[in-house]
């Protein structure tokens, strides 16, 4: 009876909301009700899906995550899908011909952030439920956000349409990778393949799902997002003769180099004084400034997340040099950089340990703006470290892509601008995202396509503990996972209208 009950006032939320008028939807009603009615089996699938990580970098579940892919989007209504193998992790390409005069290409990623059990409040792989202060009913695990809780609100989208004894009004191009957050290291590969880029070719654009609505209610549309490259710096016994092969006493250390100093020298080069701004040879060669239009974006963004609720999600109390708000967020979206994420090296345990360490690691990352691209980033620094004599210093890349952005009168811009200004949702515009995902295979040569993001969900936590994704919204204008879904069908409707209208 409860379940009965909670059906019910899903529906009734659904049907009190701004989106039924957001689309030329038939029978969205219809289709509401279907989406209401998969709740429970959309949530089970969620936490199916969660309690099955794949992890490229622990090489962790890595077919079996594609084998799971491929078998969600068969059940999703795909007629074809199949398993992309590549020099890494298997990728998943999959078609649903719903005999409709346009096609949308949709990017997945079905890989997740390594993770630490003793560090979250509930296990990572369980799906559990739990109350979030302020926003709702939330369900807490590895990937809730990024990216299975969107991808599946939209995996919920196209099954709800069909179940509702509905074609779709766009046919769908689904291409899924499973090393998204190793920097997507062979997925240059999979729409190499002849059979997955002439598919792609015939599509108007392609869209990742995301979970992009604020905590007021507010969406973000993002007209790129920045390129990433991650490497490995390495200096020690297996880069040069005059380290040791493994620790050694400290003692040694008044006639045996450390390599750790060595990386700490090396890595001092990479910043200028100020330890953030990239001070490698060239680095600003290509970089694009920002237009006087997405200058106006940012601002009017920054009226609708206000400086203090930023501050307070981030931690932190003030921004570098002490610059005002509007100066961090130019700063945000259109600067490069140059991001040590770890180092390891030597005793990290309790207490001192006399040791002289054996190797020296740092793990980093750049985050690259238009126009730069990441064979440029890559040459210029190991030209730079070689420039400096730092032969031994070992570069190791380990993936990564350039940026991407997309034109703010493409077919998958302008549909959500219609949606959203149809819903009365107030939005705001940024010329990139700040992080990465890999658009710029579709965006750049020889596809040339309109890459973008959508969703209308929410949650939080990704690449950290307690990763979460809202299901049940305690505030009305926040959308629910149902809501969420919703969004996808009436996204689908208002592509294939706007797509009718041409470029």
């Amino acid at each position: 009876m409860a379940i009965r009950i909670s059906r019910v006032l899903v529906a009734a939320l659904l049907a009190s909301s701004a989106l039924p008028a957001a689309a030329q939807t038939p029978d969205r009603d219809q289709i509401l009700g279907t989406v209401a009615q998969q709740h429970d089996a959309t949530v089970q699938a969620l936490r199916d899906w969660i309690a099955l990580p794949t992890i490229a970098a622990e090489k962790r579940n890595t077919p079996e995550g594609a084998d799971y892919m491929k078998k969600l989007a068969l059940d999703a209504g795909f007629q074809q899908a199949k398993i992309i193998p590549t020099d890494g992790v298997p990728a998943v390409f999959a078609t649903l011909d719903a005999g409709a005069d346009t096609t949308l290409g949709l990017y997945f990623m079905y890989d997740v952030k390594q993770f630490d059990p003793a560090e979250w409040d509930s296990p990572p792989l369980e799906g559990q439920m739990v109350e979030r202060e302020g926003e709702g009913m939330t369900l807490v695990g590895r990937g809730a956000v990024n990216q299975k809780g969107p991808e599946m609100a939209f995996l919920a989208a196209i099954k709800a349409i069909q179940a509702s004894g509905k074609k779709l009004p766009v046919n769908l191009v689904l291409v899924a990778e499973g090393e998204e957050e190793v920097a997507s290291t062979h997925f240059d590969q999979v729409v190499a393949v002849p059979e997955v880029r002439d598919a792609l070719a015939k599509t108007i654009g392609v869209f990742i799902p995301s979970a992009a609505q604020s905590k007021d209610g507010g969406a973000n549309i993002t007209l790129g997002a920045k390129g990433a490259v991650e490497f490995q710096l390495v200096v020690g016994g297996e880069t040069s003769d005059k380290y040791p092969k493994t620790d050694i006493h400290s003692s040694n250390h008044s006639r045996i180099e450390n390599p750790a100093w060595r990386l700490v020298k090396a890595l001092d080069t990479l910043v200028a004084d100020d330890g953030h701004t990239p001070a490698i040879d060239g680095w600003f060669e290509n970089v694009r400034p920002l237009t006087d239009r997405q200058k106006q974006l940012i601002a009017e963004g920054a009226e609708m997340n206000p400086e203090q609720q930023e501050k307070d999600l981030l931690g932190i109390g003030r921004w570098i040099d002490d610059e005002p708000y509007i100066t961090s967020l130019e700063r945000y979206y259109s600067q490069p950089t140059v991001n040590i994420q770890g180092l390891i090296a030597g005793y990290t345990g309790t207490g001192g340990k006399t040791v002289l360490p054996g190797r020296a690691e740092a793990k980093l990352e750049f985050r690259l703006v238009p126009a730069m691209t990441k064979d440029e980033a890559v040459t210029k620094l190991k030209a730079h470290l070689d420039k400096r004599g730092f032969d031994d210093v070992q570069v190791t890349v380990s993936g990564g892509y350039g940026p991407n952005e997309t034109d703010e009168d493409s077919v998958l811009i302008r549909a959500q601008k219609t949606l959203f200004e149809r819903s009365g949702i107030p939005y705001s515009i940024r010329p990139r995202n700040a992080g990465s995902w890999p658009g710029v295979i579709f965006n750049g040569p020889p596809l040339n396509l309109p890459a973008s993001q959508f969703g209308l969900s929410r949650g939080g936590g990704a690449h950290a503990p307690n990763e979460w994704f809202l299901i049940s919204s305690a505030n009305p204008k926040v959308n629910g996972l149902d809501e969420a879904v919703m969004a996808y069908v009436d996204y689908l409707y208002v592509v294939s209208e706007e797509a009718a209208k041409g470029e």
